[in-house]
């Protein structure tokens, strides 16, 4: 049975939100005019709306001032982990971890040890292989995935990507939006079916527990045998 979440309290939440607030300013130099301005401006047309029309308009400005601000702060913040995330090794399966909708991240499953890596993902679109690291190495190692996945996933879909800043390669900015725009060609159904398979693909054979059954066992005398030889 799944554990149940832990709640977040009020204060764990402002701190949360306090975090992501120092870290944007820090990467981000548009970030605190553009939140001056989300304050300033629901602010003064609050006060032309309570002048005008009566406090009533006082608590509804403040439920604005604070919706633009966390909009700002949303978008400037996943700019800024976007931009920190380039060139870092491993940052795709992160990105793809937090995002919405059913992502089935399988970080590097084939990898070199000059930190060249391919990362394997199964979503609704199909699979999808990302690669990270030297363009040179890497192709190898995308041929050698889709020559072993090619075993079984039949019909389903097989994209691949290159992250990085080149010619053809995906930066990882973008990296979410891509795969976002990818259409749906498998039910719910499928992606489990085919989760399986990939499991199945990458499991190891385990041997069982317990007692060997009399009938495997080898005869008395046989290991003595095998050393007299």
């Amino acid at each position: 049975m799944a554990k149940p979440q832990e709640k977040v309290s009020f204060g764990q939440r402002l701190k949360q939100i306090g975090m992501v607030f120092s870290f944007t300013a820090k990467q981000d130099k548009w970030f605190v005019p553009l939140a001056a301005g989300a304050v300033l401006i629901p602010l003064a047309l609050t006060v032309v709306a309570v002048l005008a029309w009566g406090w009533l308009w006082l608590p509804i400005g403040i439920l604005l001032t604070v919706l633009a601000v966390l909009i700002v702060l949303n978008l400037r913040s996943n700019r800024a982990m976007m931009n920190a995330a380039e060139g870092q090794p491993g940052a795709a399966p992160q990105i793809l971890e937090s995002m919405r909708g059913d992502w089935r991240v399988t970080p590097a499953v084939s990898s070199t040890t000059q930190m060249d890596m391919v990362h394997l993902v199964l979503c609704r679109a199909g699979v999808v292989l990302l690669a990270e690291g030297n363009p040179q190495r890497v192709r190898g190692l995308l041929g050698q995935e889709k020559r072993r996945l090619a075993k079984v996933i039949g019909n389903a879909p097989l994209y691949d990507y290159t992250l990085g800043q080149g010619e053809g390669e995906l930066p990882i900015r973008k990296l979410r939006m891509t795969l976002m725009r990818l259409p749906r060609n498998l039910s719910g159904k499928d992606v489990n079916a085919l989760d399986r398979r990939l499991k199945a693909l990458t499991a190891r054979p385990q041997m069982p527990k317990g007692a060997i059954p009399k009938n495997m066992r080898p005869a008395k005398g046989a290991f003595r045998q095998t050393r007299g030889r």
